[in-house]
């Protein structure tokens, strides 16, 4: 009985001090295993190709959308850092195959650490058609136009020149609406694209047509899981 008298008030200080130290790390936030099928939908840094793009390069990108994740928000525009985990350019007997890691996540003076992969989703843009710069609803365009210039009729009720072209208007120089490019609010499938998990939860996707290449313009979708095909309303 002396000797457990002795040890409890040494062993209870110790077991506090490590829950403490428990506490402090739990207070880092940590995203990679609390929403398995969390989509962040990002804009890569660089060019990536499989097969050409090394394993072990790293990677950036930048969050497309503020997203919620477990009460935390991470803003617009918060840098992904990860890197590349599988690349292989396509053969005749076999299909190109990408993998790409993220493992953290910044914004600001805060960072979390993160564990999500490339998926097959990605964003696809429309256009949002504002007014049309050369010619009006009636009046198609030629078929041998090539789009450079005004329209090749100027005889045309519907030929209308570039703003500015007209130094006797009263809006010369002024800017018309033109057509924008907007993001969709639903993600597709890339085209030709398979995705596989392995027994790791490492996603690798696969094209079975050609190398894939990612650019800079699209907006791909990260994830830790499986992601289901968004529902119709």
């Amino acid at each position: 009985m002396l000797i457990k008298s002795v040890l409890i008030p040494c062993v209870v200080p110790s077991l506090c001090l490590f829950c403490s130290v428990i506490a402090l790390a739990q207070q880092r936030p940590n995203f990679s295993n609390s929403a398995p099928v969390q989509e962040f939908p990002i804009v890569m840094q660089q060019s990536v190709v499989s097969g050409k793009t090394a394993v072990g390069t790293k990677i950036q990108a930048k969050l497309g959308v503020a997203t919620l994740v477990d009460g935390a928000v991470i803003p617009r525009n918060a840098v992904f850092t990860g890197e590349v985990i599988e690349s292989a350019a396509k053969t005749a007997t076999g299909p190109s195959r990408l993998a790409i890691r993220m493992d953290t996540v910044h914004w600001k003076d805060l960072s979390a650490a993160t564990k999500v992969y490339l998926t097959s989703w990605y964003y696809p843009t429309k256009d949002a058609a504002g007014q049309n710069l050369q010619y009006g609803p009636s009046q198609p365009a030629s078929r041998t136009w090539n789009g450079a210039g005004a329209y090749p009729d100027p005889n045309s009720k519907s030929y209308k020149p570039f703003p500015g072209s007209d130094p006797d208007s009263d809006k010369a120089g002024a800017v018309p609406d033109t057509p924008s490019s907007i993001l969709s609010n639903r993600r597709i499938l890339m085209r030709d694209i398979q995705s596989e998990r392995n027994r790791e939860g490492v996603i690798t996707i696969v094209s079975y047509r050609s190398n894939i290449k990612l650019d800079r313009l699209t907006t791909y979708v990260l994830s830790a899981g499986d992601l289901q095909p968004p529902t119709t309303r």
